[in-house]
């Protein structure tokens, strides 16, 4: 396709050797066996040398994000599934504003329907500004009314193709924990450095390219950290050969074999992760789920509910996280194997949305997410195998609907 010659074109200027030293390095490690039919199955290869650091919840997220584009010196690719005229928004709109008069080239990219409240003078500021800001839309006509139901989810920030971001938080108040009755949000970010920026920064191009038929300019460091650790950028949509994020899911829980952790705000599985879980719990493995205790959603919320209390009866340990809404999109398998992005347990992310997860494969990591899940853990209230039978029949009869029209939630 033309997307892929200009993609071809657009970075064959660029210095990749150091980063096909650190692909090559990433096969050579130890660490490479952990990921199993990872590097396969996304479109993009592990990498060596990366830093992660971890953003846990709005404050540390935006705080470190904006810090990133106050240093800006050439780029700034920002990609969100929600942008709203808030508090937090407008923030954002005026530091890019402040860079763009700079002279830095500034890319946005929403989704439609995602941010479909964003007004239109928030757009033309920043357009009047400088700002390159555009909508990923599904296109018209007949021929494409099957994907109306397609959402880009991804969440990335690039910096000057230095630093990168990913995770489960969009730009709104809310998500800073501003917004009762979902107050306080809870979710998690990764800021990111090394060379598997250069992934996300592809990723945010072929965005870009579908919704503008142009590509940003794309950048890579000459030298990349010398100690830092695997990391692999895993893309997954509905244009692809195979259910990539649901075959993610199910990898990652049969690679467990002592703990497999997951968070996610939804859980409606297809049965190739229900019988992953299963299998899982057989093996002896400790399977845990964290989902809300409060709906966003009150269908997705029915649903949910419904399949929580299949798992809790086939041996998963299913927690509900009491403070807020919870967010967060996290998977954590044995002691050195993390992923954090944007993709739910539910059938949308597997199916009908645009999703990115960072996989990490590294033990110091790994104890940093097994903290901070254990913290959420303590804040959670246990599933209990008598709840999951008692649940009152009118109640059960309303979740069963959810259920049923679950593949299209």
């Amino acid at each position: 396709p033309p997307a892929n010659q200009e993609m071809r074109i657009a970075i064959g200027d660029l210095n990749w050797r150091p980063w096909m030293e650190e692909a090559v390095a990433a096969r050579r490690s130890e660490a490479y066996a952990a990921l199993r039919a990872m590097p396969k199955l996304g479109n993009m290869p592990a990498l060596a040398n990366n830093k992660v650091k971890l953003l846990i919840n709005g404050e540390e997220t935006f705080g470190a994000i904006f810090q990133a584009i106050r240093e800006a010196k050439k780029t700034i690719l920002i990609q969100f599934f929600i942008i709203h005229d808030d508090k937090l928004g407008r923030e954002l709109q005026s530091l890019l504003l402040e860079k763009a008069a700079e002279g830095v080239a500034i890319f946005v990219l929403y989704d439609r329907i995602g941010s479909h409240a964003l007004p239109g003078a928030y757009i033309d500021k920043l357009r009047d500004g400088g700002v390159q800001i555009k909508a990923f839309a599904t296109r018209g006509g007949w021929l494409n009314r099957f994907q109306i139901n397609f959402r880009n989810h991804r969440k990335i920030v690039v910096v000057d193709g230095l630093k990168g971001y990913i995770g489960g938080h969009n730009v709104g108040d809310e998500y800073m924990g501003l917004k009762p009755p979902l107050a306080p949000w809870r979710d998690t970010h990764v800021q990111v450095i090394g060379p598997v920026v250069a992934c996300l920064q592809e990723s945010f191009a072929e965005d870009w390219f579908w919704a503008t038929r142009e590509l940003p300019p794309l950048s890579l460091p000459d030298e990349f950290p010398e100690d830092g650790v695997l990391c692999q950028l895993l893309t997954s949509g509905p244009a692809d050969a195979q259910e990539t994020c649901s075959l993610f899911f199910v990898e990652a829980i049969h690679a467990a074999e002592e703990r497999v952790w997951i968070t996610s705000p939804y859980f409606i599985p297809d049965e190739a992760v229900t019988a992953a879980l299963t299998l899982a719990v057989l093996r002896g493995v400790d399977v845990r789920l964290l989902l809300p205790s409060r709906p966003d959603h009150y269908v997705v919320y029915a649903a949910s509910s419904l399949y929580a209390f299949d798992a809790v009866r086939a041996g998963v340990r299913v927690f509900r996280y009491e403070p807020g809404f919870l967010h967060q999109k996290v998977v954590l398998v044995d002691n050195e194997i993390t992923a954090i992005g944007s993709a739910n347990l539910d059938n949308r992310s597997f199916r009908l949305n645009f999703e990115l997860m960072l996989l990490t494969v590294d033990s110091d990591f790994s104890s940093q997410v097994e903290s901070m899940l254990t913290a959420d853990f303590n804040l959670a209230r246990e599933i209990s195998v008598q709840e999951s039978h008692e649940t009152r029949r009118l109640h059960q009869l309303g979740m069963r609907v959810a259920r049923l029209i679950s593949p299209i939630l």
